[in-house]
């Protein structure tokens, strides 16, 4: 499996080159790559203090690594911090803007053993963070070479894995490589020790304190406060699947603004949805220029989304439909009650369960499901329940970053 394994590697680095022909976002991932090595050098050499490097899919999981970086940095206030992503999408945006307590943000190069040998000499960390699941055998490997502690933090297991199938040693190895993993919940705890994995602890998932942060502190946006004059739905991270649901909703609706804030800003959805909608559609774009009324206000770009929620009484949220749902946790920061489609795979998203569970996730299957689901939270005794429910699952869900950032502490073999 480890020859099928670097084999794999050398042809996912060609691929990609190759596909950058044709793809634009492998395009931006062979572009964003080079001269790594050159930036890393120059990066150290610059920063020669005590490193730890986060290492992060995408968005998603930056989003995680965010509270348990600030919880780093309360302990090790000297260390400097370099995050790496491995898709176009979670790099290029947070290399946008300065990211609070991040002193260096890369891609990882792509795993053969020659690129992960070459990252981790420059890079020299002096631990390494995984977060959730990104794992890359070569770069595990050379950590592990040159004595970095590694942890694994929010991470979210499944029985259907890999790592706990018959033939799945070679993955399963890399687990044992972690001097500790800090899991999401009792189930991924159980499959690790099932496997004889036993340096685990349950921490919880960081991103309600990243949620409970942003949602303390939103962008204000009063040029959209101001034209707000009927409760609002906020559509976030919505696809074409979820659309087809939501678009009867929002012509059949009256009294009633919807911001909608597609998942892909740049495909022909926008336009498509503008047609099909009956009311007045105001793209933010345009919106910010004019300072008209609008009925349903389309966010044609990225980052707002988060703080959008403030403005919402409901939300909805996508992706369930197609490849896998988006952050609900962020509406339920604001005490509001959270809609999304029926899921595939329930165990992969626990806090669509966890949601439900508590009486503030909502999954509808249909047209019909959506209507009864938002005529009983159009109910004012509903609807004050659902947001207690809301403000009760954030509380009783913070503190993750700070209880795995001491267990480090506990369990690392150097303090900065």
């Amino acid at each position: 499996m480890k020859i099928l394994y670097q084999l794999g590697m050398v042809m996912l680095d060609s691929l990609m080159k190759l596909g950058s022909y044709w793809s634009p976002r492998l395009k931006q991932g062979v572009a964003g790559r080079a001269g790594l090595f050159k930036k890393l050098e120059a990066f150290r050499k610059k920063h020669p203090s005590p490193l730890v490097w986060f290492h992060v899919a995408s968005l998603g999981e930056y989003e995680q690594a965010k509270p348990v970086i600030a919880a780093f940095k309360e302990k090790y206030p000297f260390w400097a911090v370099a995050v790496s992503f491995f898709s176009p999408s979670g790099y290029e945006q947070a290399i946008k803007k300065r990211q609070v307590w991040v002193d260096y943000i890369t891609y990882i190069p792509t795993d053969t053993g020659s690129h992960a040998r070459r990252f981790v000499q420059i890079l020299s960390p002096d631990m390494a963070i995984f977060v959730k699941y990104d794992l890359w055998a070569n770069h595990i490997e050379a950590l592990k070479k040159n004595g970095v502690p590694l942890f694994l933090v929010a991470a979210a297991f499944r029985k259907e894995q890999v790592y706990f199938k018959w033939y799945g040693s070679f993955f399963r190895r890399l687990l044992f490589q972690f001097d500790h993993i800090f899991t999401q919940n009792s189930r991924s705890k159980d499959l690790l020790e099932g496997i004889g994995m036993t340096r685990v602890a349950i921490t919880g998932d960081p991103r309600y304190d990243n949620v409970a942060r942003i949602s303390a502190q939103p962008k204000s946006f009063p040029e959209i406060r101001q034209r707000i004059t009927a409760p609002v739905m906020v559509l976030g991270s919505v696809w074409q699947e979820d659309m087809d649901l939501l678009i009867p909703w929002i012509n059949e609706s009256a009294d009633m603004q919807f911001i909608i804030a597609p998942h892909d800003i740049h495909g022909p959805w926008i336009q498509r949805w503008e047609r099909a909608i009956q009311k007045r559609c105001i793209r933010y774009s345009a919106y910010v220029h004019e300072q008209s009324d609008w009925q349903v206000l389309l966010i044609d770009n990225i980052g707002m989304l988060s703080s959008l929620y403030q403005f919402g009484r409901w939300a909805y949220v996508g992706g369930a439909f197609g490849k896998g749902l988006h952050n609900i946790l962020e509406p339920l920061s604001f005490g509001i009650p959270v809609m999304f489609g029926e899921l595939r795979q329930v165990s992969k998203f626990p806090e669509a369960g966890i949601s439900k569970e508590y009486g503030c996730g909502f999954p509808v299957s249909d047209k019909a499901r959506l209507a009864e689901t938002m005529n009983q939270l159009m109910q004012p005794e509903a609807y004050q329940k659902a947001g207690q429910a809301a403000r009760k699952l954030l509380h009783a869900n913070l503190g993750s970053a700070a209880k795995t950032i001491d267990i480090i502490k506990q369990t690392t073999w150097k303090e900065g």
